[in-house]
């Protein structure tokens, strides 16, 4: 039997060839050197790394986009604060919010017109730049005039809001009778004794602690008692005694401690005695009260 044919052999492959085909490129030509897809190769790397970066930055926007929007929204909210205090600011020290009229407020003694013609300086200031030194030098020129405040009532108004000192008496003196109010200040002088004003009698004067328990006396009482003490007497704070004038009833008070009880007293005791039939009434101590 004859022995089979032998087997062809496998062609020889060129296996850079191959290479070249499955990418896409042919056999390479004689003379090329390696060196081009050596640099391909970089090419390739530095173009992912670049993608990767732009890919990292697009991921960190879309993470931080809620951050930045507050960001924004937190600049814009500054941004319009500051625009209307600016606006504001500028409204207000501008002529559209100057003073165009003043008013006075609480004067009864005192004629409100008077007062704010010593204050008309102010007019045509802007409502911020009133001056308040030169409104307490023109009030300061009405003894009557215990406090003040100052109200601006936009666009162009401006209150002022006075509260007079009470008088509790006249003190007799070369010049006349001078009223005065709780604190010895003195109101006003006139040559002669004015209607409805007790005279104080006090020794000491005006700073003394007598004249200091005869105004917290004074101010104690009710309207209906006060109308008709004619004179008050003081030698101490703790001996003020009063003089009802239509019937020339003294009343000893004592020191002022206790004065709004022993007014009350007082009151419901000319109630059922009236001083027509009394020369006394003792107050000082109210829980025991003397008529004679």
């Amino acid at each position: 039997m004859d022995p089979p044919p032998p087997e062809p052999l496998a062609p020889v492959v060129d296996l850079e060839e191959v290479a070249g085909r499955s990418s896409g490129e042919g056999p390479r030509p004689e003379g090329e050197t390696g060196d081009e897809p050596e640099q391909t190769g970089w090419r390739g790397v530095w173009r992912a790394a670049r993608a990767r970066r732009r890919a990292l930055r697009a991921e960190m926007r879309r993470f931080t986009v809620r951050q930045r929007r507050r960001r924004a929204v937190w600049l814009w909210s500054v941004g319009a604060l500051v625009t209307l205090v600016v606006v504001s600011l500028g409204a207000a020290y501008s002529p559209l919010f100057a003073v165009e009229s003043i008013r006075v407020v609480g004067a009864d003694a005192l004629d409100a017109q008077t007062v704010e013609e010593a204050l008309a300086g102010q007019l045509g200031t802007p409502m911020p730049l009133v001056d308040e030194s030169a409104v307490k030098a023109a009030l300061v020129t009405f003894p009557l005039v215990e406090t003040y405040t100052l109200e601006a009532r936009p666009p162009h108004e401006l209150v002022v809001r006075i509260v007079e000192r009470t008088p509790i008496g006249v003190v007799a003196g070369p010049a006349g009778f001078t009223l005065v109010d709780a604190a010895g200040v003195a109101l006003s002088t006139t040559p002669d004794l004015p209607e409805g004003a007790p005279v104080l009698d006090v020794v000491g004067g005006t700073d003394s602690a007598a004249f200091e328990a005869v105004g917290k006396v004074v101010r104690s009482l009710p309207e209906a008692i006060r109308a008709q003490v004619t004179e008050v007497a003081a030698t101490s704070a703790d001996d003020v005694t009063l003089t009802l004038g239509g019937t020339g009833t003294q009343v000893v008070w004592g020191n002022a401690d206790d004065s709004a009880l022993k007014a009350l007293v007082l009151e419901r005791q000319m109630g059922v005695t009236p001083p027509d039939d009394v020369a006394l009434y003792d107050v000082s101590s109210p829980d025991v009260v003397v008529v004679g």
